[in-house]
């Protein structure tokens, strides 16, 4: 994720919610944004599309607490003009903030440890230029699969966009055959420290360099010397078998690259499950819902039922059957993690005739009168 796009992009904005909004409500809205936007519901529209990424990363950020503090605190410390970055609208040789985030390695704390500290006296401090590793950003993605997939497990494509360095100048920001000098304002710290009348020390990033501690006298005409690009690939991610609609899976390793030698991000992807026509799901359990007749209820009978997987299989209704009565099919249900599998719940329900012939009627009271009048309501009123 871009430092940059923390300070100049509001994320609780792109979602619709407050900045005090709860991780349940920036869900919903994550959720609700995303279904609408989702490339499968809008094939073809490139703003949807857009958008959607846009979703995906404002909900990246929101959605983690570490990540969601950082960028509240980034925000609250750079986005009221204390600093000033190319294309906010003041000097165009303002510092990048990638940079300056970049150069600072321990964050924030870094930056602004020596601010009240009374600091040194002099106009510039040389801090370290050591640029340790970066791990890649995370990315986020979502894939649609069909009810057997999310069941059985399956592989799916997916297409992912993630920053990575520059093919052209392979992230140094320098055209080819050219390389960046050491900046001589800050002799390769890429910050500075300025004093006011001896009593605060302010932390900056370098002027000459922008914060990069060092200078690109040839820039690279694609990355315009930023060093970075966008990659847009296509990679194979496994849907583990036994997968919940909106479940969240971490791919560890598959986001984006990581900078001078640090490990690549992660890939989130959320899994959305079309529903089946006939069957539902309860956990590790399959649920059905069998129609049976009066007569099968009342009598009593063997009746089959369809399963996700195989044959049919057949269930034997007692006698007196009720409506709503849940029966189980044992080992037909969902694969679990340690091999075994949860059972079909098949729940009984009785049909009433919408329509009787005269045979039928005359059966029926027939019935009644052999019964006898039963009020089936009378514990109703005794209950009062």
């Amino acid at each position: 994720m871009s430092t940059k796009d923390w300070i100049e992009k509001d994320y609780y904005k792109v979602l619709g919610v407050p900045k005090d909004a709860s991780p349940e409500e920036i869900k919903k809205a994550y959720r609700k944004l995303a279904r609408a936007n989702h490339p499968d519901q809008n094939p073809g529209n490139t703003a949807a599309e857009q958008r959607f990424k846009e979703i995906s990363e404002a909900n990246d950020v929101l959605s983690n607490t570490a990540k969601r503090k950082e960028y509240d605190e980034a925000r609250r410390l750079f986005g009221s003009g204390g600093f000033r970055f190319p294309g906010s609208g003041s000097r165009p040789s303002g510092p990048s903030v990638d940079d300056l985030f970049r150069n600072a390695g321990g964050g924030l704390g870094d930056i602004f440890g020596g601010l009240f500290n009374g600091g040194p006296t002099t106009q510039t401090t040389r801090f370290t230029t050591t640029r340790g590793p970066r791990r890649g950003s995370d990315v986020e993605g979502e894939v649609t699969v069909d009810f057997v997939q999310a069941i059985e497990g399956v592989t799916v494509a997916m297409q992912m966009v993630s920053d990575t360095a520059c093919d052209a100048c392979r992230g140094t920001g320098a055209r080819a055959g050219t390389i960046p000098r050491v900046c001589p304002t800050c002799e390769g710290s890429g910050m500075q420290t300025s004093t006011s009348g001896g009593v605060f020390a302010v932390t900056e990033p370098c002027r000459e360099c922008r914060g990069r501690g060092m200078v690109v006298d040839d820039p690279c005409p694609v990355c315009h010397g930023s060093g970075r690009g966008k990659s847009t690939k296509t990679m194979q991610v496994r849907i583990p078998a036994g997968v919940t609609d909106g479940q969240r899976i971490r791919l560890k390793g598959r986001g984006g690259a990581g900078e001078n030698g640090g490990a690549p991000g992660d890939l989130y992807v959320t899994v959305h499950v079309r529903p089946h026509p006939i069957f539902g799901r309860k956990g590790d359990n399959l649920t059905l819902t069998a129609p049976v007749t009066f007569q099968e209820a009342a009598l009593g009978a063997e009746i089959e039922v369809p399963t996700l997987h195989g044959a049919p299989v057949k269930l034997r209704l007692s006698p007196g059957t009720p409506n709503g009565r849940t029966l189980r099919v044992r080992g037909k249900g969902v694969s679990k993690r340690d091999g075994s599998k949860g059972d079909l719940l098949v729940t009984v329900e009785v049909l009433v005739p919408q329509a009787l012939n005269e045979q039928a009627r005359e059966a029926l009271n027939s019935y009644a009168e052999a019964v006898g009048s039963v009020n089936p309501r009378a514990k109703l009123f005794a209950a009062g």
